[in-house]
């Protein structure tokens, strides 16, 4: 007997404005938000699963006070954030098929993505890039390079110690201009249960426990994200 197939598909445009100069790029929210059998501390917004870690690291690093329930006030509180710090959400992922109803990267087939690309040539102001992953198969970094490729674009490494830093250049093509605009890509260690194995074995976050015994995987991660959304 086939297994039935479950179609995952973003729930979310992507959040994007004018006035926008760095993108939050992952891959997709749990199934739970596309079937919309929210939990009741889910925020029915991007990142707003109540197992991610990116609104608490957020919360902690900007002091916002944030709500963790399905309201519109909890959607409004993370929209006015972003808008105020000029920050854009674009998953790369617009939708894909599992035989497993979970929510790993790795399980995603057939996998259709997002022209991040085109947004960024409509985006004008976007300069870094920052994923919620690294390079590993079906992160957003890992896409990303595929749509690179597809466009002949080079990455360049600026940083290969983690968070691996990259950049590129990014034609662009106007009536006054031709030329490109350098584009930054930061990718973060992702604010998930699972990357904690990751952050473990890191001898940055190895020297930081010696020091005090009781810094945790997501106090390093605040030290991370710190450097690239303040």
């Amino acid at each position: 007997m086939e297994s039935k197939v479950f179609q995952h598909i973003h729930p979310y445009e992507p959040f994007l404005f004018p006035e926008a100069t760095k993108l939050i790029v992952g891959t997709l929210p749990p199934p739970r938000f596309t079937t919309g059998e929210l939990k009741k501390e889910d925020v029915d917004f991007c990142y707003g699963s109540c197992n991610g870690m990116l609104w608490p690291i957020l919360d902690r690093i900007f002091d916002l006070g944030l709500k963790y329930e399905t309201t519109a006030e909890a959607i409004a509180q993370r929209e006015q954030f972003l808008l105020k710090h000029r920050i854009g959400v674009c998953d790369i992922v617009q939708s894909a098929e599992r035989t497993k109803i979970d929510a790993s990267d790795l399980g995603m087939q057939n996998v259709e993505l997002r022209d991040l690309i085109g947004y960024l040539q409509q985006y004008q102001n976007i300069d870094t890039l920052l994923f919620t992953g690294g390079n590993s198969k079906n992160g957003p970094e890992y896409f990303f390079r595929k749509q690179l490729k597809e466009h002949n674009i080079k990455l360049d490494v600026v940083s290969d110690e983690v968070p691996r830093i990259h950049q590129f250049k990014l034609p662009v093509t106007s009536s006054q201009v031709v030329g490109y605009r350098i584009v930054k890509t930061v990718s973060l260690t992702a604010p998930s249960g699972a990357a904690n194995r990751a952050v473990g074995s890191l001898q940055a976050y190895k020297d930081l426990k010696d020091i005090n015994p009781n810094f945790s995987t997501f106090d390093f991660r605040v030290i991370q994200y710190r450097e690239f959304f303040k």
